[in-house]
């Protein structure tokens, strides 16, 4: 998939991008079905506190599944799928490696969002804007389900991050929400947005669950030296690059249609 020119550049300047439509109702339908297993295996964790960031929640839910590589073949082949490996490409520049995989699960009215934060509130990178999310809309997302809001153009200021009360791990930022743009999309749709731009999520306030997945991409050079985890991540482009062999010990690359005709038929 190329992007044009100016899709590059709103990425570039503003830090964000949204493509509708970005999986078709096959790839989404997989996505799901595999979602709904983990849901049902309980292989995430509800995140969510009683605003003392320790105490668990029992009218709140944020269910977290993470990682998604060691139990899903279709969402470890995702990043190696040849149109998201064209646009990381060609927003980020190669060569690049999967840094992080994860959902965010909201249940029908108990779903919170989760607060305001940078990425690079985490990872620390030394330019948030050589590493990105890829944040897919596993179902219809709208305001009213607590959709993904960004802030364009807030990787050019700075956020100090303080733990999240309502979090049991997580940390969150304060920014000017007033210019904040909710992602609304049908199910299938993504948005890219820099390790500096801030983000959240808000509650579902609706009858039914939303699903979000994330996946962060990071330019290889920009991985900090010191970090002997992180060099040991997929290399997805460039030299480096075996296609999953030397990190999963299986050619990865390639498989994403085949796993998910196993899982639609």
């Amino acid at each position: 998939m190329k992007l044009q020119e100016q899709q590059i550049n709103q990425f570039k300047d503003e830090g964000y991008l949204i493509l509708p439509n970005f999986f078709d109702q096959y790839e989404v339908q997989a996505l799901v079905i595999e979602l709904e297993r983990f849901h049902r295996q309980d292989l995430g964790r509800n995140v969510a506190t009683d605003g003392d960031g320790e105490t668990s929640s029992t009218t709140m839910d944020n269910y977290q599944i993470i990682p998604l590589n060691n139990i899903s073949d279709l969402y470890r082949a995702l990043p190696y799928c040849l149109k998201v490996k064209t646009v990381v490409s060609q927003l980020l520049g190669d060569p690049y490696i999967r840094h992080l995989d994860q959902i965010f699960l909201k249940p029908p009215r108990t779903g919170i969002g989760t607060s305001w934060h940078t990425d690079n509130g985490y990872f620390r990178i030394s330019d948030p804007t050589k590493g990105t999310g890829m944040w897919i809309a596993l179902h219809d997302a709208s305001r009213e389900n607590g959709t993904l809001q960004v802030i364009p153009n807030g990787h050019k200021l700075e956020y100090l991050h303080q733990r999240d009360p309502y979090s049991n791990h997580h940390i969150t930022c304060d920014p000017d929400e007033s210019k904040a743009v909710p992602v609304e999309v049908d199910a299938g749709g993504i948005v890219f947005f820099n390790y500096g731009i801030p983000h959240c999520t808000k509650e579902n306030k609706t009858d039914k669950m939303r699903g979000g997945c994330a996946y962060h991409f990071l330019r290889q050079d920009y991985i900090p030296e010191q970090s002997q985890q992180m060099h040991n991540l997929p290399v997805i482009t460039g030299p480096d690059a075996t296609g999953g062999i030397r990190e999963y010990g299986v050619e990865v690359e390639g498989t994403w249609e085949q796993e998910v005709q196993k899982l639609v038929g």
